[in-house]
């Protein structure tokens, strides 16, 4: 069961996603960049196993399935109107969950506690408490596991009415950009002695972070 203070959150996602989960994917390729850059810097080695944290309607998951086929994938989201899109995508090739980025328990959901890499894609701009989920996340790596994240950047290096625009549109969806998540990855990398790799990319479109766990 979601912990209860997870509960709003959930509802809203659910009522934002409802019927907007049928023509995500379609819509959402043409301004989600830098996924699949992501989903070929993961390179897990055969017989790793990789959660996506937010996994929405498991489209990065079906990418990275096929191109990592001898590795193990799991999925999370807190809609379960999501997760309807997900199961109906993915069938029985990743082991799916319905849970909070923030609180979820990766031996009671998947009955594992370590993931050699976790991603999270355009998420941490939807959970309130994305430091929370970051830090979760961080948890459950496994001894050199790896955290990639990408997600909306400062839109610096394009025309003032781009980035105003892109804000307001983002805000119908409750997509709040996180400025800050370079120096939240880097705090997390320090307090396990990790390291950290950062990029912008597309003119200051998107941020993109990778945390590495030591061995």
């Amino acid at each position: 069961m979601l912990e209860r203070r997870s509960d709003t959150h959930a509802k809203l996602m659910d009522d934002t996603y409802r019927h907007q989960r049928v023509i995500y994917d379609l819509t959402r390729k043409y301004y989600l960049f830098g996924r699949d850059r992501l989903i070929a810097e993961l390179a897990p080695a055969d017989g790793s196993h990789v959660l996506e944290i937010a996994c929405g309607t498991g489209r990065n998951l079906q990418v990275a399935a096929r191109r990592y086929p001898d590795c193990s994938f799991y999925g999370l989201d807190i809609s379960s109107q999501m997760l309807l899109s997900a199961r109906a995508k993915l069938g029985q090739e990743v082991r799916l969950a319905e849970a909070d980025a923030c609180t979820f328990d990766g031996a009671a959901l998947f009955q594992r506690q370590g993931f050699d890499r976790i991603f999270i894609s355009y998420g941490v701009s939807m959970i309130p408490d994305w430091e929370a989920a970051l830090r979760r996340a961080v948890a459950h790596l496994a001894p050199g596991g790896e955290l990639h994240v990408v997600d909306f950047s400062d839109q610096n290096g394009w025309p003032s009415w781009f980035g105003v625009m892109l804000g307001h549109w983002l805000a119908r969806f409750h997509v709040h950009p996180r400025m800050y998540l370079q120096r939240a990855l880097q705090k997390l990398a320090a307090e396990i002695s990790g390291s950290t790799e950062f990029h912008q990319l597309y003119r200051g479109y998107a941020q993109y972070g990778v945390l590495r766990r030591p061995d």
